[in-house]
């Protein structure tokens, strides 16, 4: 994660994805290799946040159906 990033919460999925194709462009514009890198942590930060949306959204479809809940260990 981007040390300066704090919430990512207050950003739709569409913002995030934005942000993502925004930086892109940028990454490949500059030859600053120090920026460069910076972009990645950013990106990667999006990107990251946009799988864990993802994650979360299948998890609340998905019925209750796991075999975890039907092993018992005591």
């Amino acid at each position: 994660m981007h040390p300066l990033i704090d919430d990512l919460d207050e950003f739709t999925d569409s913002q995030l994805q934005e942000k993502v194709v925004t930086l892109k462009k940028r990454y490949f514009s500059t030859m600053n290799p120090d920026v460069q890198s910076q972009i990645t942590l950013l990106i990667d930060t999006y990107q990251w946040e946009l799988e864990k949306r993802d994650r979360d959204k299948k998890k609340s479809q998905k019925p209750d159906n796991d075999l975890d809940n039907l092993i018992n260990v005591s």
